[in-house]
């Protein structure tokens, strides 16, 4: 099985924080073996599973989903397509809201 540009980059967030492969596991709440299968390509992650690395290593799911561009299946990849869309509006709306309240600031 050839690795996905998303299994080496969720490896390789791992061993940036010189985590082992057991001590991650815990850490996410899944087996060893599974992370294994993961990071090796022979298994993609679930969206919840990739949250949790979110949270985890304090990084946004959209910046992991930018490394999924080989992902295969179509209906995981769908998935990530809708949650990246879901992402940027959350952003966008966001910074919108942010500059409101900076021009309300400065007309007070």
């Amino acid at each position: 099985m050839i690795k996905s540009n998303l299994s080496e980059a969720l490896r390789l967030l791992r061993t940036y924080h010189d985590i082992n492969q057991s001590t991650l596991a815990i850490q996410l709440e899944i087996s060893r073996s599974y992370l294994s299968e993961i990071e090796s390509g022979k298994k993609q992650p679930s969206l919840d599973l990739l949250k949790k690395y979110s949270e985890h290593f304090s990084v946004p799911v959209s910046t992991i989903l930018l490394f999924s561009e080989s992902v295969e299946n179509t209906d995981f990849a769908e998935k990530i397509r809708k949650l990246s869309t879901s992402t940027v509006i959350t952003l966008l709306n966001w910074a919108e809201g942010k500059k409101r309240l900076e021009l309300s600031e400065d007309q007070a």
